[in-house]
Order: C-alpha cells, then sequence, then structure tokens
C-alpha cells in the first residue's frame, strides 16, 4: 500500500489529467475510468467543497428542505446529494456527461432521476422554472464546464429558488474565476438574480500542484456562491 505522500502524488497526478487540454471522447473516457475510484482519492485530498457547499445551501434554505426539489449538476458519484440528504433535503435529480459516474451515484439511492449529458455542449435536459435549488459543486473550474452554462442554471431554476455553485481560488484557476464571476455580476446587473452568499474558503482542498502550496499552507481556497433567481418584473400596461 502506497504511504500517504505517495497516494497524494499520485492524486495530484490523476487531477493534473483531469484538467488537461483533450478532446471530448478522451474526457468522458478518463472520468469512466476515474469512477471507482474517486471517492477514495478526493477523501486522500481532504476536498471539503461537497460538505460545505451542502450547508451553505442549508443556511439560506431554512423552509421545508425535505419538499425542495434539488438538480444536482456535475453529480459525479454522488457526494453532494449525500451532504445535502444529511442537511434534510431528500428529493433529488442528477446530471453527470460521465456514465460511469452516474453508476456509482445511482447505487447510492438517493436521486429520483439521473441522466447523463455534456454541460455546455448542450442545452440542460429540463424545462424552465423546475427545481427549487440548483447546486453544481467542483465542476465549474478551468478545463471542466465552460461559464457560458450560467444562464442555462438560472433557466430550470423556479423563480425565488437558489443557484448554488463552487470554484478554485489558486493560481491556475485565477483566470477562470475571473471569467466566472464576470458572468455572476452580467446575470446581476439584468436583475435575473441576486447575491445571498458568497463565503470564501481558505481550506478548501489540498494543493495539487507544488506551485500551490506556500509556506502558510498545503491548501488551496476556493469559493462558494449562492444566488436567488430573481421573479420577471412585471410589464408595464
Amino acid at each position: 500500500m502506497a504511504n500517504n505522500g505517495e497516494g497524494l502524488q499520485q492524486v495530484r497526478d490523476i487531477i493534473a489529467a483531469a484538467h488537461k487540454d483533450c478532446s471530448l471522447s478522451e474526457k468522458l473516457q478518463f472520468y469512466d475510468q476515474w469512477a471507482t475510484r474517486y471517492e477514495e482519492d478526493v477523501t486522500i485530498l481532504d476536498y471539503k467543497a461537497p460538505r460545505l457547499a451542502a450547508l451553505a445551501l442549508a443556511s439560506v434554505c431554512l423552509l421545508n428542505r425535505e419538499s425542495k426539489l434539488v438538480l444536482d449538476i456535475a453529480c459525479g458519484t454522488g457526494r453532494v446529494a449525500q451532504e445535502l440528504h444529511h442537511c434534510g433535503f431528500n428529493l433529488f435529480h442528477g446530471l453527470d456527461g460521465s456514465a460511469g459516474m452516474l453508476e456509482i451515484a445511482k447505487k447510492k439511492d438517493l436521486y429520483q432521476e439521473l441522466k447523463q449529458s455534456m454541460l455546455g455542449q448542450e442545452q440542460l435536459p429540463y424545462e424552465s422554472e423546475k427545481y427549487d435549488a440548483v447546486v453544481i459543486v467542483g465542476a465549474l473550474s478551468d478545463g471542466q464546464v465552460p461559464v457560458s452554462v450560467l444562464p442555462e442554471l438560472l433557466r430550470v431554476t423556479k423563480s425565488g429558488g437558489f443557484v448554488c455553485m463552487t470554484t478554485r481560488s489558486n493560481i491556475s484557476n485565477l483566470q477562470y474565476k475571473a471569467e466566472l464571476e464576470e458572468g455572476i455580476s452580467s446575470l446581476q446587473n439584468k436583475r435575473l438574480w441576486e447575491e445571498v452568499l458568497v463565503q470564501e474558503v481558505q481550506q478548501w482542498e489540498k494543493a495539487t500542484s507544488d506551485k500551490e502550496i506556500t509556506q502558510k499552507s498545503d491548501y488551496i481556497p476556493g469559493v462558494i456562491y449562492i444566488f436567488r433567481k430573481m421573479s420577471p418584473l412585471p410589464i408595464a400596461s
């Protein structure tokens, strides 16, 4: 068995492969192969995003969580739904591009519906104004889901519902984060959603590159955003 240092280095190599520029079919093949050991690897990485995002959403969604329908986008193996379930949410639909990841998620018996679809490649396969909350944890980052998906997250959310998003704040993801925040601000300026919570987290996960380890910490930071979809403005008569 590999020691902790060797295990962390193996995970670093895997994460680097996940973010490399490659064809869509190659990326899907990578995630399908990674599915069976994904949860073991992110545990080694001390990946906190699913738990922190669930707690953040629960902190703003105070009433009737058990009856709120949540869309878990880029659901992977279902870790976010597990954490949300611990917080009192019970109704989940999940979406991911990887059939292998969806197979693991299905075995957890948390989702009433699971679909396979490539984010950013096509419209989300859901009707508008369907979900009380939409969450996307871990997929909004360089080399993963494009920022152009934001209007789709908003479209499928009910008026008054929540959109919960996360991204990393490490050096290699700063350009993507800036583009993400520009997209967030654009929708905010159009009064399509309003800020509810922005939570900066210093210990998001262990750094996957020696370049991002500092003298103070071997963790990288991240951020949680929660926005509420605003109701359409009435049309003047």
